[in-house]
């Protein structure tokens, strides 16, 4: 029996899959649960015209998201903060003290997509970043901590 998964189901396949099944496990469990429909002709014509229109829709955000890339790349980040003794900072920078250096350039990234290489910044210097803009696209920043004046 062929079906069309409408959700990702465990060990069978992801969802908008057309997969195979024994008859008993298809009309009596997924079927019945919604997890999946019969993979007649003219479902399997809708499935193929909802996966082109996606894939359209997807390029544009990619697209989207690498133009932002290309200008998180052009920034020179430098974020200040108060220093103790030597080189060591009273608290520590982090993605969040990142998001906020990145707002006031311009570029509106949520916190919880940066990722500061080495977790917490404890010291004056230049340190990289991973910002991921989309799971296809991410872009490494740098950025530098300096003494606040």
């Amino acid at each position: 029996m062929e079906l069309i998964l409408k959700q990702d189901v465990e060990n069978l396949g992801f969802k908008d899959d057309v997969v195979t099944v024994k008859n008993g496990y298809g009309r009596n469990f997924l079927i019945p649960q919604g997890e999946a429909i019969l993979a007649t002709v003219s479902a399997k014509k809708v499935l193929a015209e909802n996966l082109k229109q996606r894939a359209f829709k997807e390029k544009r955000i990619v697209d989207d998201a690498t133009k932002i890339a290309d200008a998180i790349k052009a920034l020179e980040l430098k974020i200040a903060s108060k220093v103790g003794t030597g080189d060591k900072l009273f608290g520590s920078v982090n993605n969040i003290n990142v998001a906020e250096a990145l707002e006031k350039q311009g570029q509106s990234i949520d916190k919880k997509f940066i990722t500061v290489q080495g977790g917490n910044v404890k010291r004056l210097g230049k340190y990289n970043a991973t910002v991921r803009l989309h799971r296809e696209v991410s872009v490494d920043l740098e950025f530098e901590v300096v003494a606040q004046a």
